[in-house]
């Protein structure tokens, strides 16, 4: 394996990064490219491959971003300089809210709201507001899989029970996770598209989730998220107006 910060090919332009955050769930994505090869940048591995969506072949960049918002943010904004994607692709898992979401249900995020902000000398909710984003879904006349539109909570940690009602009334969140609201916030201030996929891995309530103190429960949920996430991504690609997008020559 060796190092290599630079993008692959001459122009330095991909239509399509994907990032995917957590460590279980990038060692399912990697199982499913085998022959791929894999190089490094400063954050951890990434790799290239051709996809065909709507039979038009384009090479797809997947990246290890890591887990939390400090890994999200400066992996996203890497990807971006270095491919100066046309679309970036969040794929991954998260906790859903005990009666609003369903055990795997795939969630297509509309707005991220990023939580776990304590501002104790102005306004606790304008600093929340500051880091919240708005997903522009406008290209998207129907989605080409079933998918439950959504507000998706991010914070530095697993959800607290507690949480769960407050973040629900308040946001109108029904699931939560590490690091979509710090992905979703860099590709805005950089004006690239950002898609964001998350499949619900457990559900969490009053009593927790049964996933927590269980991570083997979670590696293989994030295993089975992660190939349908996958296996539907040429499907999402080929809705995509990349004919819109100035960067990519010949789309």
């Amino acid at each position: 394996m060796t190092f290599d910060g630079a993008p692959p090919g001459g122009r330095g332009v991909h239509p399509v990064v994907v990032l995917v955050s957590a460590i279980a769930e990038w060692e399912a994505v990697r199982g499913m490219f085998q022959d791929a090869t894999i190089r490094r940048y400063p954050f951890g591995e990434w790799f290239a491959v051709e996809m065909s969506p709507a039979g038009a072949p384009m090479e797809v960049v997947f990246v290890h971003g890591g887990w939390g918002k400090i890994s999200a943010a400066a992996s996203a904004q890497y990807a971006i300089d270095a491919w100066k994607p046309c679309l970036l692709v969040n794929l991954g898992t998260c906790g859903g809210f005990e009666g609003h979401v369903h055990l795997g249900d795939v969630l297509l995020v509309r707005r991220t709201v990023v939580y776990d902000i304590v501002e104790q000398m102005a306004d606790y909710y304008e600093a929340i507001e500051h880091y919240s984003t708005d997903i522009d879904l406008s290209w998207l006349s129907e989605p080409p899989v079933p998918v439950v539109q959504a507000v998706l909570a991010s914070g530095d940690r697993d959800l607290l029970p507690k949480d769960v009602k407050w973040l629900n009334e308040r946001f109108g969140a029904v699931a939560g996770d590490w690091e979509s609201g710090a992905i979703a916030y860099v590709a805005r201030q950089n004006g690239v598209q950002s898609l964001i996929l998350r499949g619900v891995s457990d559900i969490v309530g009053e009593d927790g989730s049964d996933a927590y103190g269980d991570l083997d429960l979670f590696r293989a949920r994030a295993e089975e998220i992660m190939r349908r996430l996958v296996a539907d991504l040429a499907e999402w690609l080929g809705v995509f107006p990349f004919h819109k997008c100035p960067r990519i020559p010949g789309f």
